[in-house]
């Protein structure tokens, strides 16, 4: 029968044909389910005799067949065979479609499989189906959570013997295929071969939807899920849902609280281990992958990927509400939270709302206290690892980032991009109560609060109340008469460091600021705006009492006080009050006996006291009519 290829045996369930009786009893089987032969090691079961007879061979070790060229052993010959054909290159089968050579004929039929789009086994528990029998048995232990092969150093469990074997290279710290261009060790030859395409470059799978290429097609079908918006993995606890089981495994986590992998180095606990080893990279400061425009590095290769759209200024991903275009996915998704006013996350201490989980739990550590990157110049500790990289350019003086219209240098790009904003005038964000309008958005709800009055930084001390953290911090040091920043020049010393370097100006004579109408020069650019506003003769600032106006705040504050009777300066020597700070100083110098000024200084500064109210009385026209002419002229 074999010679006029008859085939008089149907199954009666299927319609398969076959030459004899005893192929279709045998095929019958996987209709029935039936595996008469067990295997007494492991209790597997086997359709046939011959099937735990080489199966028994795992077992026992036994591979009779081997290989005259690599001396590799084999269960069965038929495998010897197949593997000769490595050694000889020869592919005697070849796809009609696509010219495809393979080394046996099954290997063909399967790949043909890939041109009909046929997939002949299919999972009864979800439907999925698979080209091959083993892939879908591999992939019913998902659902069966069977993992027969278990690791006899760690008692680890997988599903399949070839994931056994490569976790058992861990433990032997065993990588015996190696990579010719970078020496990277790898524990399968899959493996090696899916690396060797980042030195090529080679991606062979294209997706349809948006042309992004992949190395390999598992990549192109994960991806491909992005586009029909399938996520077959589902949390049972939240119900959250994945693309990757990994994924889900990785997130399941989360609310089991398990991190298996710890740090040798500060004992930090990791959910996976491809964390553990980007974690380990810190204490080595070992960073892989270098950017070729510019050789910074990085720990992951998406950051890196992430940087080089900075050179390329690639921005694939557009906000459809407003065209905004961005670098990254999650930029983009975080950006469109701001349309939706979406802030999923809530501290649970004060019930602030924030759009990403990132930046929960970076808020969180100010509840905490906490701040795990600290530097080792100044010991100054910090919540980011990003805030702890800045403030080290301080130390080492580094500003690799310079403005092209002014050669100006800034530490960050950030800082770069509002200080362009300078030169092009550009304010993006405005209050709507007045239409004032700010470079930062940080500015704008700072301003915000004075329409609002909100000022929720309590001072312990006098119950002085800020609008900013930071300007309660600054408060407290005149409690604790704290100036850390003190001048190399004279050794005065000062609260910020901005107050500083306002004062260096004066040993300096530096003022880079001027007047366009008077040519006058200030030391920063708040004096010149105040300035400028006599020539304007703008005055912001108005009493609600009795309505004089004031150019600045803080001369404003000080007036209202006539008002209020508020004089919350006390002498601690006679309990006497003051408005001001300055007035207190200067009381306290009659107890301390102290002079400052001799009496010809004290006559010279009423000179000049009366002097600065005659111009300002009379002189202020004449000094608008200097001016003009000098215009004209």
């Amino acid at each position: 029968m074999s010679h006029t290829g008859e085939k008089p045996f149907t199954c009666a369930e299927c319609n398969k044909c076959f030459r004899q009786l005893s192929g279709l009893k045998m095929h019958h089987m996987i209709h029935t389910g039936e595996k008469p032969f067990t295997c007494a090691e492991c209790n597997k079961c086997f359709r046939q005799l011959s099937g735990l007879k080489i199966h028994h061979m795992i077992h026992t070790g036994e591979k009779p067949f081997t290989c005259a060229e690599c001396n590799k052993g084999f269960i069965e010959l038929s495998r010897l065979k197949k593997h000769q054909m490595i050694h000889t290159g020869e592919k005697p089968f070849t796809c009609a479609e696509c010219k495809k050579s393979f080394r046996d004929l099954s290997e063909l039929i399967r790949h043909q499989m890939i041109h009909t789009g046929e997939k002949p086994f299919t999972c009864a528990e979800c439907n999925k189906s698979f080209i091959k029998l083993s892939n879908l048995k591999r992939h019913q232990m998902i659902h069966t959570g069977e993992k027969p092969f278990t690791c006899a150093q760690c008692n680890k469990s997988f599903s399949h013997l070839s994931r056994l074997k490569e976790h058992q290279m861990l433990h032997a710290g065993k990588k015996p295929i190696t990579c010719s261009e970078c020496n990277k060790s790898f524990c399968h030859l899959s493996m090696l071969k899916n690396h060797q395409k980042s030195h090529t470059g080679e991606k062979p799978f294209t997706c349809a939807e948006c042309n992004k290429c992949f190395r390999q097609l598992s990549g192109l079908k994960i991806h491909h899920m992005i586009h029909t918006g399938e996520k077959p993995f589902t949390c049972a606890e939240c119900n959250k849902s994945f693309i990757e089981l990994s994924r889900l495994k990785n997130h399941q986590m989360i609310h089991t609280g398990e991190k298996p992998f710890t740090c040798t180095e500060c004992k930090k606990s990791f959910r996976d281990l491809s964390e553990l080893k980007r974690h380990q990279m810190i204490h080595t400061g070992e960073k892989p992958f270098t950017c070729t425009e510019c050789k910074k590095s990085f720990i992951k290769l998406s950051n890196l990927k992430r940087h080089q759209m900075i050179h390329t200024g690639e921005k694939p991903f557009t906000c459809a509400r407003c065209n905004k275009s961005f670098s990254h996915l999650s930029m983009l998704k975080n950006h469109q939270k701001s349309h939706t006013a979406e802030k999923p996350f809530t501290c649970a201490e004060c019930s602030k709302c924030f759009r990403q989980l990132s930046g929960l739990k970076i808020h969180h550590m100010i509840h905490t206290g906490e701040k795990p990157f600290t530097c080792a110049e100044c010991n100054k500790s910090f919540i980011e690892l990003s805030r702890l990289k800045k403030h080290q350019m301080i130390h080492t003086g580094e500003k690799p980032v310079t403005c092209t219209e002014c050669k100006k240098s800034f530490r960050d790009l950030s800082e770069l991009k509002r200080h362009q904003m300078i030169h092009t005038g550009e304010k993006p964000f405005t209050c709507a109560e007045c239409k004032k309008s700010f470079i930062k958005l940080s500015n704008l709800k700072r301003h915000q609060m004075i329409h609002t009055g909100e000022k929720p930084f309590t001072c312990a001390e006098c119950n002085k109340c800020f609008r900013q953290l930071s300007g309660l911090k600054i408060h407290h040091m005149i409690h604790t008469e704290e100036k850390p920043f003190t001048c190399a020049e004279c050794n005065k010393s000062f609260i910020e460091l901005s107050r500083l370097k306002n004062h260096q100006m004066i040993h300096t004579g530096e003022k880079p600021f001027t007047c366009i109408e008077c040519k006058k020069s200030f030391r920063d650019l708040s004096e010149l705006k105040r300035h400028q506003m006599i020539h304007t003769g703008e005055n912001p600032f108005t009493c609600a009492e009795c309505n004089k106006s004031f150019i600045k705040l803080s001369n404003l504050k000080r007036h209202q006080m006539i008002h209020t009777g508020e004089k919350p300066f006390t002498c601690a020597e006679c309990n006497k009050s003051f408005s001001q700070l300055s007035r207190l100083k200067q009381h306290q110098m009659m107890h301390t006996g102290e002079k400052p000024f001799n009496k010809i200084q004290i006559e010279n500064k009423r000179s000049q006291k009366k002097l600065l109210e005659r111009t300002n009385r009379h002189g202020l026209q004449r000094h608008k009519e200097i001016i003009q002419t000098n215009k004209l002229a």
